[in-house]
């Protein structure tokens, strides 16, 4: 069994002992900002913290419950912290600020906000997923067996995107007001595939698992060395993944894909490991979340897990969304390497109401100590109740 590896160096700023049973949900700075209620819909859903964006990836948000606003266009990827240009100097990816969200530094705003509420935050930190530079710089972004880039997804292979995203982790929980923070929550801590689930995407049902597997296998310039490093002949294997991707392609070789994989998961195992060491001088103590999956092909905001990815974080956050019960053989399987399991579950629609409250209690059972419950800005005013009677059903 793997067990979290404690960080022998990590001073006690932070409270680390877990408790039995944990239920947050997530949240964007602007749904708290300008709306005095926020903090009662937190309390009223029985939630021991809220899961707050302090970086995030382009969206357009529905605003249902805000006092002064309906939608929130996020054009594109930002910091929601100062952008000090000292700290980006010399480099080419730097993140930009928010001017959509109110003033300065919105999510330092909203994290001292909930401090001044007596309500504890979970940094949210999205890492590789950025379209804005990955269109800048393409030659940094996933790129497939047939050329094609993938501009969402900055590649962990390459070193500057490593560097960007320790320094974005660094800089995003520099200076949070202190003994806010309780946790920090890594998304896209590796490498995104064919799938973006964005921009109006047309692609579902397009492909099968197999072909999916094989675009989502990142051919860029840094990915390709590390293959030659390893043995395999980059034309050869972009031949083989290009067969794989065609009309009639059969799944990629078995060595061929054993290569590719520990290709990848050296990659993310470097960047997380960046990563980590940032929020660790930022906040030490504070543990841990990673967005992961148990399939370790899995790439996408929580992409597949490593072995040491198991042994650096102190919580795996679970994808739970679809309400069947193979989503609880997700939670069993991430279960087994020892960490605590926080099941990450949507009261959105489509989700069925009616559904949510057995999915819950099935995820408990399966092995999830926590519930992280989305979201707390985007839901309607007919399903906020929904979060209350989830938390009591995931505690009972």
């Amino acid at each position: 069994m793997v067990t979290a590896n404690p960080t022998a160096d990590a001073g006690p700023a932070v409270d680390t002992a877990p408790t039995a049973v944990s239920v947050t949900a997530h949240a964007y700075p602007w749904d708290v900002l300008g709306d005095p209620a926020f903090p009662d819909r937190v309390r009223q859903a029985g939630l021991d913290a809220v899961t707050l964006a302090v970086t995030y990836h382009s969206t357009r948000a529905a605003t249902p419950l805000h006092p002064s606003r309906r939608f929130v266009d996020a054009r594109h990827s930002a910091l929601y912290r100062p952008v000090r240009p000292r700290v980006w100097t010399g480099r080419r990816l730097v993140p930009v600020r928010a001017d959509w969200a109110p003033g300065p530094d919105p999510a330092g705003a909203a994290v001292e906000a909930l401090r001044d509420a007596g309500i504890p935050v979970n940094a949210w930190l999205v890492l590789a997923h950025n379209t804005r530079l990955g269109n800048l710089y393409p030659e940094l972004a996933v790129t497939n067996c047939f050329g094609e880039t993938y501009p969402y997804a900055l590649c962990p292979a390459q070193e500057e995107v490593r560097e960007y995203c320790a320094t974005l982790a660094a800089e995003a929980l520099r200076g949070l007001p202190s003994g806010a923070v309780r946790g920090v929550s890594l998304e896209s801590a590796g490498q995104l595939g064919a799938v973006h689930l964005g921009c109006h995407e047309k692609t579902d049902g397009a492909y099968p698992a197999h072909t999916l597997r094989a675009l989502s296998v990142c051919c860029c310039a840094a990915c390709r060395e590390r293959w030659r490093a390893a043995g395999i002949d980059p034309g050869e294997a972009e031949a083989l993944l290009r067969r794989s991707a065609g009309a009639t392609g059969a799944p990629v070789p078995d060595a061929l894909g054993a290569v590719l994989l520990s290709v990848r998961h050296a990659a993310a195992d470097e960047l997380r490991g960046q990563v980590l060491a940032a929020v660790r001088e930022a906040l030490p103590g504070a543990p841990v979340a990673l967005h992961a999956h148990p399939d370790p092909w899995v790439t996408g905001p929580s992409p597949g897990l490593t072995v040491r990815a198991a042994e650096e974080v102190d919580t795996l956050l679970v994808p739970c969304w679809p309400t069947g019960p193979d989503t609880a053989d997700l939670v069993r399987r991430a279960a087994r390497l020892g960490l605590p399991v926080d099941a990450y579950v949507t009261a959105q629609h489509p989700a069925d109401p009616g559904l949510l409250g057995a999915h819950v209690r099935r995820l408990r059972a399966a092995g999830a100590s926590r519930l992280s419950l989305y979201h707390l800005g985007l839901l309607p005013p007919d399903r906020t109740a929904l979060l209350a009677h989830l938390a009591k059903e995931f505690r009972a």
